[in-house]
């Protein structure tokens, strides 16, 4: 894990940084329908887990651009940039009808970046335990699929004031509207190191990495 520190005199955001970690302590989110006819077509045609391969352009996208990865030092109220944000994935036992996280690493290599997420969700699956490590975790952001439901609006709260600057992400079944298969994606940053644009952007690039990827 690597990171640098935030020069906030020179950081590009820093007035708005201030206003939203001191007078306007709060977090943004927003929800919307992302075309995935083509990953889930890809998915059939190679055999492989639609769900990984979307896990994979996800982070890669959170990867792409360092307002995704930043993150706070608590300890000595420093804002620093990771070199790399990774998963945090989900398995859900049926008979329990509970969770485990799952700790994956991100790589660039699709191949191996895919092996290593399946392998992870494997081994979870073993277990019952909500075995959270955020504290040996610190550059890991939340990607949790809910498998249930195609939905339209989900919500993510975290307690005011609270600096927590890692991507939460979840997404939800896709379903076929006018011959095209769409899927719900809900993205949450704080909104002292993010704004609408960037949350915007996140869809934007999701949706240009699925074309770059099927097409490949």
């Amino acid at each position: 894990m690597n990171y640098k520190i935030v020069d906030m005199e020179t950081y590009y955001r820093k007035g708005v940084f201030r206003h939203f970690s001191e007078d306007c302590k709060c977090s943004t989110s927003m929800t919307a329908r992302i075309d995935v006819t083509a990953l889930a077509e890809y998915s059939e045609k190679t055999n492989t887990k639609f769900y990984i391969n979307f896990l994979y352009l996800l982070s890669k996208v959170l990867n792409s651009r360092e307002d995704y990865r930043m993150g706070y030092l608590w300890q000595t109220g420093e804002v620093i940039c990771y070199d790399v944000i990774n998963p945090t994935q989900y398995v859900f036992h049926e008979d329990t009808e509970t969770c485990s996280p799952v700790y994956s690493e991100y790589c660039e290599d699709y191949g191996t970046f895919y092996e290593n997420a399946l392998r992870d969700l494997e081994n979870a699956k073993k277990t019952r335990e909500y075995a959270l490590d955020a504290a040996n975790h610190p550059n890991w952001f939340d990607a949790s699929y809910l498998s249930w439901l195609s939905y339209d609006s989900l919500n993510i709260e975290l307690p005011d004031g609270y600096l927590y600057f890692a991507p939460i992400v979840n997404w939800g079944r896709y379903r076929e509207e006018n011959g095209r298969l769409l899927m719900p994606v809900s993205v949450r940053l704080n909104h002292a190191i993010a704004d609408g644009y960037l949350i915007a952007n996140v869809f934007r690039l999701l949706e240009k990495e699925i074309s770059l990827f099927t097409k490949a």
